[in-house]
């Protein structure tokens, strides 16, 4: 019996999890993670942001000291072009991202998010909007809600893809100043 419960006992330590090691590989967000975001799925705001992103195409400071940190804007042979990166409050209050969302009153059931968030395209002369589902509601990160002092978040917004020949646009969200970045090929 008490062999039983030791044997048992040492199973249940060695299960589960998943995380086999200390290479702290949970440290980032799983292809899932990242394939859920990419779908449109939306972000609750919970997420973490990768601990080392691996550039910086641009980096936006707007009112109440928020920073957007872009840190890829990839073109997917889908037709689409996903831009992502970190939002990080540097102020002394918390941040709802309300104004980010944009005045398309029609299709404003995004909440907190960066909805209002466009691709400027000035050679072509063209905007590029979000993305939206049928229900009206931003391919992009939504729940940005209670943003706290030095809390950063990650972020992600998907447009219609400029031309293949169009590799720098502007990114612009309200309340922020534009911001030149350059879209790579996915």
């Amino acid at each position: 019996m008490a062999l039983a419960a030791s044997a048992a006992f040492t199973l249940t330590g060695c299960g589960g999890g998943g995380g086999g090691g200390d290479d702290k590989a949970g440290d980032k967000p799983s292809a899932s993670t990242t394939a859920s975001k990419k779908a449109g799925t939306g972000s609750t705001g919970n997420d973490t942001p990768s601990a080392t992103p691996t550039q910086v195409l641009a980096q936006i400071k707007g009112e109440k000291d928020m920073v957007l940190t872009i840190n890829s804007a990839v073109r997917d042979s889908g037709g689409f072009v996903t831009v992502s990166g970190v939002v990080t409050n540097n102020g002394t209050s918390g941040f709802t991202a309300n104004l980010w969302v944009g005045s398309e009153t029609a299709l404003s059931h995004s909440g907190a998010s960066v909805a209002g968030a466009v691709l400027v395209d000035e050679a072509g002369k063209k905007r590029y909007y979000v993305l939206r589902d049928t229900d009206g509601r931003c391919l992009c990160t939504m729940g940005l809600v209670g943003i706290q002092p030095k809390e950063s978040r990650p972020f992600f917004a998907q447009f219609p893809a400029p031309p293949t020949a169009t590799t720098q646009v502007d990114f612009e969200l309200p309340t922020m100043p534009p911001a030149k970045i350059t879209i790579s090929e996915g």
